[in-house]
């Protein structure tokens, strides 16, 4: 975290749900907060820490692909409401996007899906 930058997430990799993440802006708070994160997902979760990103929208790409690495963009929808850092409700399409950067962010999913 100190060469990161804070404030951090401290998150368990299994955790989901709003459990198991927790917002730090000192290390007397990521001290305070591991065992919480920690107890909050099933045991022997990895427990990683990231940057958090101010201002940011939570914008999904909704993806279907098949075993033969064909894979077609449907949708989007914009997940920024959140309480606890769980989602509230899910706007689709994705209003805040710029219709061209949404469709190269489609594009984008559609050959990383192919490549799984």
């Amino acid at each position: 975290a100190e060469r990161i930058g804070y404030p951090v997430m401290v998150k368990a990799s299994e955790g989901g749900g709003g459990k198991g993440i927790r917002m730090c802006a000192s290390k007397e708070e990521i001290e305070a907060n591991f065992p919480q994160v920690q107890n909050e997902a099933p045991p022997g979760s990895p427990v990683f820490v990231m940057q958090l990103c101010t201002g940011a929208r939570h914008i999904e790409v909704q993806i279907m692909g098949d075993m033969h690495g064909n894979a077609v963009a449907l949708n989007g929808r914009d997940c920024s409401t959140q309480r606890r850092f769980q989602k509230i409700f899910e706007e689709g399409p994705p209003s805040i996007v710029p219709k061209d950067t949404f469709t190269q962010m489609e594009r984008a999913a559609q050959r990383l899906t192919q490549n799984l």
